[in-house]
């Protein structure tokens, strides 16, 4: 019985070929993590808003919301925003467009002078056109 102990030339033959394996993983892996990240990028000012059966008007493509939250504090947009500097920053939002339309949302447990007091300062500030923002409670009754 013989052994043979020459197993060919002793190269190793090289491949001029990309491994696009590792490639691939790393593509869905990083799919996979901007996937489970852009939803929570998107961040919104939590609020509960009362119902309307009022019929939904057509949403312009850049709203201006005005957000009072449950503690009374006003946020415009995505940023907090203090009362007294509520005219100067919407000035600087709309580029003192005060024919803009301002979209007010309150929570469900603002009260009526709260409100009104916001609604107020909007005038004060010149903005008149005031939209109020509720949730769809289907049709009239």
């Amino acid at each position: 019985m013989g052994v043979r102990l020459d197993h060919g030339d002793g190269d190793l033959a090289e491949t001029h070929e990309i491994n696009v394996t590792p490639f691939i993983d790393v593509m869905l892996v990083l799919l996979i993590i901007f996937m489970v990240a852009a939803p929570l990028a998107t961040v919104d000012t939590p609020v509960d808003l009362p119902a309307s059966t009022a019929t939904p008007q057509p949403r312009p493509d850049k709203p201006l919301f005005l957000t009072v939250k449950a503690d009374q504090s006003l946020v415009l947009g995505e940023a907090p925003v203090e009362r007294a500097a509520l005219g100067a920053t919407l000035d600087q939002t709309t580029n003192s467009d005060r024919g803009q339309r301002v979209f007010l949302r309150a929570d469900r447990s603002v009260d009526y002078g709260a409100l009104m007091d916001v609604m107020n300062a909007l005038r004060a500030a010149g903005y008149l056109k005031v939209a109020l923002v509720g949730l769809d409670a289907g049709t009239p009754p």
